[in-house]
């Protein structure tokens, strides 16, 4: 998973990224509840992992902000604060966990999978680049959370090559998966490729000499 952190005590949140990439998580940290806020906007994130007094911009607020520009993301909130208030407030902004400092990191961890077990979490939705996503559920590809426009075909290699990501899609299985119902030739497939490749915002398809296309593994 793509995990945003948002944790101003230093030591805690390099344990937590420390503790959570050894189970093969990707964590970018931040200490400022703005810089984080921007992050957020920008990039694609499966999970967020926040707590509440932050600099700038406080935990809660940050997803009150998030839900008016309806960007949802499952969200973990990691606090010392024992108000009911806050507590509350939490849940009622639709936040999936709430931990109270200290916790054990593995307990984190364990709630983590509780998330991805019980499939609240999108892990159909995958991070292809710093912009673009692609939700498999509903074959839809999004740039910076903004869903885009493409053709069945197009759509079907995006598909095929998202699934596929860090590895090699060679002509035969586009023939087999997107020209299924015609032969066509490699030519045919490299236009349609190409033609993908020009509205795309981000170079995200590459091109592997003689093989075929891949989306590299973020």
């Amino acid at each position: 998973m793509k995990i945003l952190l948002l944790e101003d005590e230093v030591m805690l949140n390099e344990s937590i990224c420390e503790y959570l990439e050894s189970f093969g998580h990707v964590v970018e940290p931040f200490f400022d509840g703005q810089e984080a806020f921007d992050a957020m906007q920008k990039n694609s994130y499966d999970l967020f992992i926040l707590d509440i007094n932050v600099p700038q911009i406080d935990g809660l607020t940050i997803l009150e902000q998030l839900h008016a520009l309806k960007i949802h993301v499952p969200t973990i909130y990691i606090s010392a604060l024992v108000d009911i208030e806050d507590i509350s407030r939490a849940y009622n902004l639709g936040c999936y966990d709430y931990l109270k400092k200290p916790f054990h990191l593995k307990e984190l961890a364990l709630r983590i999978d509780r998330i991805v077990a019980t499939s609240k979490t999108p892990n159909v939705h995958l991070v292809l680049s710093k912009n673009y996503s692609y939700d498999q559920k509903h074959k839809t590809l999004f740039f910076q959370q903004e869903p885009q426009t493409l053709t069945k075909k197009q759509t079907q290699i995006i598909d095929l090559l998202a699934r596929n990501r860090g590895l090699v899609v060679d002509f035969e299985q586009f023939q087999e998966y997107v020209w299924s119902d015609t032969i066509v030739d490699n030519a045919t497939i490299r236009a349609e490729v190409n033609r993908l490749k020009k509205i795309l915002k981000e170079d995200i398809v590459t091109n592997v000499r003689g093989m075929g296309y891949m989306i590299e593994k973020n």
